[in-house]
């Protein structure tokens, strides 16, 4: 399943917000250097969904805050 995500780096709580179907507002703690953000994005929707760090991948947009994570 592709997932469209807009990343909010630096934010106080974690949490996933769900759009649509297919588009998700996430917000990290974690500053957006070095893969940090993307590392907690990867954490954070691999708990939502219920899979497993190795199971969600981003496709598209490691530098942008609006990204394209695959989940199988």
């Amino acid at each position: 399943m592709r997932i469209f995500v807009r990343v909010k780096p630096n934010a106080k709580v974690e949490k996933v917000e769900k759009i649509d179907e297919t588009h998700f507002s996430v917000s990290v703690k974690a500053p957006p250097v070095e893969g940090k953000a993307n590392e907690a994005l990867i954490s954070l929707l691999a708990n939502y969904f219920g899979v497993s760090k190795s199971n969600v991948k981003i496709i598209s947009g490691f530098n942008s805050r609006n990204k394209v994570v695959e989940i199988v």
